[in-house]
């Protein structure tokens, strides 16, 4: 049974900073690719970035280049997503994915359920 747990969502003002963090369980971790996709109210789910769990390289949509890092801590099945220089329009659910992962069309087999991060 896999699950992804998220954590560290909140509210912060404009050029603040939050990292999101997500427990993988139940997951061959070393073997796959996640990523962090978000969801703002009326907005469709879209993809912010993805790491590959086998050798870390990374990937991100233009909304996320230069502002938010994506890393992995293997040996405690966490993925995590440092956000920085925060913008109103970065406002929204934040949900961890896993496996057959499709950053561009954010879809994934697996998703966790969601960390709202609120920026003012």
């Amino acid at each position: 049974h896999v699950q992804l747990v998220e954590s560290g969502g909140g509210s912060v003002q404009a050029g603040g900073s939050l990292r999101l963090s997500c427990a993988a369980s139940g997951y061959t971790y070393n073997r796959n690719c996640m990523a962090w996709f978000r969801q703002a109210p009326g907005k469709e789910r879209e993809g912010v970035a993805a790491i590959y769990s086998g050798d870390g390289s990374a990937i991100y949509t233009d909304s996320a280049k230069g502002r938010f890092t994506i890393s992995q801590d293997n040996a405690k099945n966490t993925l995590y997503l440092q956000m920085n220089n925060l913008k109103v329009e970065d406002t929204a659910m934040y949900y961890c994915a896993a496996d057959g992962v499709n950053l561009q069309l954010a879809r994934a087999n697996f998703e966790g359920q969601g960390t709202q991060v609120t920026v003012s």
